[in-house]
């Protein structure tokens, strides 16, 4: 880690600040379904419907009813929303504790790729991980996701940092070698002693 060319940090949401588990999603649909939780799983893809529900170009009804037919759903709009939102743990705080601790000495911001449902949830439930960081790059909002090159890019170009100067924080190994291509520093975050850890030393 390059600590002294470090002049902003950014963190993913699931995983990192929140808990989020899609195992309890699966329960939830396999009572709304002809199929059982492992069916349901084995089914589950994060497919081009997923992917473009989360740039924002489907909206939520479409992506449900896309759900219906590849997962055997008999569930409304409401329904299907309840179980999507089921996904959500707690927030992380030790993680918000570490960022906030941080956050007067160098910017911190936070990229996810989410979708409007999921969003209205946390927005409303997890106040605190709105509050936390200067701004949210939000994959519904922006149309773009990671580990896209243009996702990072769009991000460097608003808050106006160059890659090596940006550490970024993901529970992604994928996500953070789309970050690495570009140059950009980051930490694989498999607890949240990998944040306060990172933290602590720049």
């Amino acid at each position: 880690m390059q600590k002294s060319s470090i002049k902003a940090l950014l963190f993913d949401l699931g995983g990192v600040v929140l808990e989020v588990d899609f195992e309890n999603v699966f329960r939830s649909w396999a009572s709304l379904s002809a199929l059982d939780e492992i069916q349901i799983k084995s089914k589950f893809k994060m497919n081009e419907h997923y992917k473009q529900h989360e740039r924002g170009h489907i909206t939520a009804s479409e992506f449900f009813e896309h759900l219906r037919t590849e997962l055997q759903l008999t569930a409304t709009d409401h329904e299907m929303t309840s179980a999507w939102n089921d996904i959500f743990g707690s927030e992380i705080s030790a993680t918000l504790d570490a960022i906030d601790a941080v956050s007067n000495n160098i910017p911190t911001y936070a990229f996810t790729n989410t979708n409007r449902t999921h969003q209205l949830y946390w927005e409303q439930y997890f106040p605190r991980i709105v509050s936390t960081f200067e701004k949210l790059f939000i994959s519904s909002e922006i149309g773009l996701r990671k580990p896209e090159a243009k996702a990072f890019e769009f991000i460097l170009d608003d808050i106006s940092v160059k890659p090596h100067e940006l550490l970024f924080f993901d529970d992604s190994v994928e996500n953070i070698e789309g970050a690495k291509r570009l140059g950009i520093q980051t930490v694989l975050v498999t607890s949240s002693d990998s944040v306060v850890s990172a933290l602590r030393e720049i």
